[in-house]
C-alpha cells in the first residue's frame, strides 16, 4: 500500500460528508467532525462537554446499540433512528451504523447516514402503501370488473356463429381481449389474500438451489453463481411463497443480463447479518433482520428515474411487462416481516432481502442449516 503524500487521519474524518461521533467509555463525545458539527449546530467544543444521551431523544434507543456494540463488538446498524434534539439541530431520522474502534479502551464510533435513512424507510413505507394500494383496486376490479367482463365475452361467443367472416374476426378479438384482461385480474387477485401464512422452518439454501434449477434449465448459456452463509439459520416462513419471491427476482436478472454481450452473470449469496435491525411501520418495535439474501446480476442496471418506484405496481422496464412482478416480491417479503431493497451496482443491480430468523421458541426443530449439503 502507498503511503506517501498520503493526508492526516484527522483530515480524512473532516473530509467525511457524514456526521461522525466516538464516545469515550463513559459515552462522552470525545471526537466530532465538521459535518456533526453543521448537522447538530454546535462546535465541536460544545459536543465535546456533552454526552450521547443529551443529543438523543428520551425515546432513542442509541445508547442500547452502543453498548451492545461494546459487548457483542460487532457493528450495528440501525435504520430509522431518532436524533437531535430541539437545542441541537431538532429531531430527524437517520441510519445509524455504530463500531467500535478497537483499541480496547471502549471507545465507539458513530457514523450517521442522512440521505440512506430517507430512502430506505421511505421506500418501506411506499412498498406497503404499493402493497395495500393494489390490494384494494385488485378487490375491486374482482368485484366490478369480472362478472361482465365475463358477460362480454358470453355475448361475443353467441354472436359469432351468425356474424360474417370478417366481423367473426373481430368477435374473437372480443373474446380473446376479454380473456386476457381476466387473466390479469386473476393475477392481481393475488394481492387480495390476506390470510395469515402457513409457516414452517424454511432453509432458505434449499429454496434458493430450487429456484436456480428451475432457472438453469432454461437459461444453460448464463453463469450462474453461488457465495452462500452455510450456517445460515432458518427462517420461519411460507416455502412456496419464498420460492416465487427468488424466483420473480432470478427471472428479472435473466431478462437484464439478456441485454448485454459478453459473459452473463447471476450470483444468489446469503450473510448473517446480526446488526441489522428496522423500525416496524405504525409501531415503536425495532425487528432484527439478520438473514441477508441477494440476488446479483451485471446487466445494464435499472434506469434512475425508476428505481425509486420498483416496487410500485404497474411499473416496468420490460415492454411486455405488466409491472406486478416486484410490486408481488415486496408484499410477500413484508408479510415474512422483512423488507427487499433495490441497489444499483458499478455494473449490474442487486435485490437485498432482509429475513428475520426463526426464534427457538417458535419451533423444535434446529435453528441452523450447518454444513447440511444442498
Amino acid at each position: 500500500m502507498m503511503t506517501e503524500n498520503l493526508p492526516s487521519l484527522a483530515a480524512v474524518i473532516e473530509a467525511l460528508p457524514n456526521p461522525l461521533l466516538v464516545l469515550d467509555s463513559a459515552n462522552r463525545i470525545c471526537m466530532a467532525n465538521a459535518a456533526a458539527e453543521d448537522f447538530f449546530q454546535a462546535g465541536a467544543s460544545v459536543l465535546a462537554r456533552l454526552g450521547i444521551a443529551e443529543l438523543a431523544p428520551f425515546s432513542s434507543p442509541v445508547l442500547q446499540s452502543v453498548e451492545q456494540v461494546r459487548q457483542s463488538g460487532n457493528v450495528v446498524i440501525e435504520y430509522g433512528m431518532g436524533i437531535g434534539t430541539p437545542r441541537f439541530g431538532g429531531e430527524r431520522s437517520v441510519d445509524l451504523q455504530t463500531a467500535p474502534v478497537g483499541d480496547g479502551t471502549g471507545h465507539v464510533m458513530i457514523l450517521l447516514l442522512r440521505r440512506s435513512m430517507a430512502q430506505k424507510l421511505g421506500q418501506q413505507l411506499s412498498h406497503l402503501g404499493a402493497a395495500r394500494s393494489v390490494t384494494a383496486m385488485a378487490s375491486m376490479l374482482a368485484h366490478e370488473i369480472k362478472n361482465p367482463l365475463a358477460g362480454i365475452k358470453g355475448a361475443a361467443q353467441l354472436i359469432e356463429p351468425g356474424l360474417s367472416e370478417q366481423d367473426r374476426s373481430m368477435a374473437r378479438l372480443i373474446q380473446d381481449e376479454a380473456e386476457r384482461i381476466r387473466k390479469l385480474v386473476d393475477q392481481m387477485e393475488v394481492f387480495t389474500d390476506e390470510r395469515p401464512l402457513d409457516r414452517s422452518p424454511v432453509n432458505i439454501h434449499v429454496v434458493l438451489d430450487r429456484v436456480k434449477k428451475l432457472v438453469v434449465a432454461e437459461n444453460n448459456d448464463i453463469v450462474f453463481l453461488e457465495e452462500y452463509d452455510p450456517s445460515l439459520p432458518f427462517v420461519l416462513g411460507n416455502n412456496d411463497q419464498l420460492v416465487q419471491v427468488f424466483l420473480n427476482l432470478a427471472k428479472n436478472a435473466v431478462d437484464a443480463v439478456r441485454q448485454i454481450d459478453g459473459r452473463r452473470e447471476i450470483m444468489f449469496s446469503s450473510a448473517f447479518r446480526p446488526g441489522v435491525k428496522l423500525q416496524v411501520a405504525g409501531s415503536t418495535e425495532r425487528v432484527s433482520l439478520p438473514l441477508e439474501v441477494c440476488v446479483h446480476d451485471n446487466g445494464p442496471g435499472i434506469p434512475d428515474e425508476i428505481q425509486p418506484h420498483i416496487f410500485d405496481p404497474f411499473v416496468t422496464t420490460k415492454r411486455q411487462g405488466r409491472g406486478l412482478g416486484l410490486a408481488l416480491v415486496a408484499k410477500v417479503v413484508r408479510d415474512h416481516g422483512g423488507t427487499v431493497e433495490c441497489q444499483p451496482r458499478r455494473r449490474g443491480t442487486t435485490f437485498r432481502c432482509l429475513l428475520p430468523m426463526i426464534r427457538e421458541e417458535e419451533t423444535h426443530l434446529p435453528t441452523t442449516v450447518g454444513s447440511q449439503k444442498l
